[in-house]
């Protein structure tokens, strides 16, 4: 569950923990940390080695994830990552339709769009099933000139789509993508968001610190 900074409780935190043992996508890279030099052994400090997928938990997708002529994720616009959102309750609806969308821009400018679809039932079992933004839905957002779109499941495209065509239409409308976003326990609502990506040169993806502030 998401969870408000104690000195901060309108401050929530909305990233998964990393950890070894975190759920990835099948046949992804599991997530490994080791110690290289630990103080218990001698040395003068305690330094980790990580290795892991661009993917792990909480994370941006960068246009170079679907497309070879897309740019990598350390050379995307940082703007897009930082400013103010919105977060939708898909609920029991089960669909991120043409309609659901319409409706949320109906209520006003929105320039990020967060989608809680309560996808991680279990924190230890990685979802196979869950709600994705149809790509009409995709291309009214891209019309509507949404900056972001973000979500709490693995994907912004089904778990069986081959062709990936909402990570394609958003990419192709410069549209930034988060995913395995952490929106359980945060009410829908007006928010900032915070989810930089790091600066990676070659990656298609990059781990995110994502927070969100109400307005």
């Amino acid at each position: 569950m998401a969870q408000a900074e104690a000195h901060d409780p309108e401050l929530y935190d909305v990233t998964w923990p990393v950890r070894e043992g975190i759920p990835v996508w099948p046949g992804d890279t599991p997530c490994g940390i080791c110690w290289t030099m630990l103080r218990s052994q001698g040395e003068s400090v305690n330094v980790a080695e990580l290795r892991m997928s661009a993917h792990t938990g909480t994370h941006a997708d960068g246009p170079y994830h679907v497309s070879d002529e897309g740019i990598r994720i350390g050379a995307a616009p940082l703007r897009a990552y930082l400013g103010p959102a919105v977060l939708v309750d898909v609920g029991e609806r089960g669909r991120i339709d043409v309609e659901l969308v319409e409706r949320v821009l109906a209520a006003g400018p929105v320039e990020r769009v967060l989608f809680r679809t309560g996808a991680w039932t279990d924190p230890d079992l990685f979802p196979t099933g869950f709600p994705a933004p149809e790509p009409d839905a995709a291309r009214a957002l891209v019309r509507a000139g949404v900056r972001l779109v973000g979500t709490d499941a693995p994907s912004v495209d089904p778990f069986d789509s081959q062709e990936l065509e909402t990570h394609r239409v958003l990419g192709e409308g410069s549209v930034a993508i988060l995913e395995n976003l952490r929106l359980d326990g945060v009410p829908a609502g007006r928010y900032e968001l915070i989810a930089l990506p790091l600066r990676l040169v070659e990656a298609d993806a990059s781990l995110v610190r994502a927070v969100l502030r109400p307005l």
